[in-house]
């Protein structure tokens, strides 16, 4: 369970990195792909922080992802340059796929379709 200061640090890491993504991407002239943080998990002792990023079309998130993970360093220092004043030490980011999404859609597409398992049990 989460205290209020990892909350806190964990809302700050997610606003910046997400920003951060953004303008890497649109200074690479990446169109056509949305890369969003979904959430952020710090760890006990601030050392490690899990950043979970939701890609769209979600064909490229291995691709996106690989290219976060390479930027990793970079990105945590600029994390450290905006949040000096709130942070100490910086986490090491460790990036995630965030399939909560591709999740929901097949859970919903399978309520809709033919293979409704719902329905194969009343047969």
């Amino acid at each position: 369970m989460e205290n209020t200061r990892q909350k806190k640090i964990s809302k700050i890491l997610q606003k910046d990195i997400a920003e951060i993504i953004q303008q890497k991407m649109k200074k690479q002239g990446t169109k056509g792909v949305l890369v969003s943080v979904t959430r952020v998990d710090v760890s006990v002792d601030f050392s490690s922080a899990k950043v979970f990023l939701s890609v769209f079309p979600s064909a490229m998130s291995k691709q996106i992802l690989k290219e976060v993970s390479f930027a990793a360093n970079s990105i945590k220092h600029i994390v450290s340059q905006k949040a000096k004043n709130q942070l100490r030490r910086v986490p090491d980011f460790v990036f995630y796929i965030d399939d909560s999404l591709d999740y929901i859609d097949k859970i919903e597409s399978s309520l809709k379709g033919l293979d409704n398992p719902i329905n194969k049990q009343r047969k």
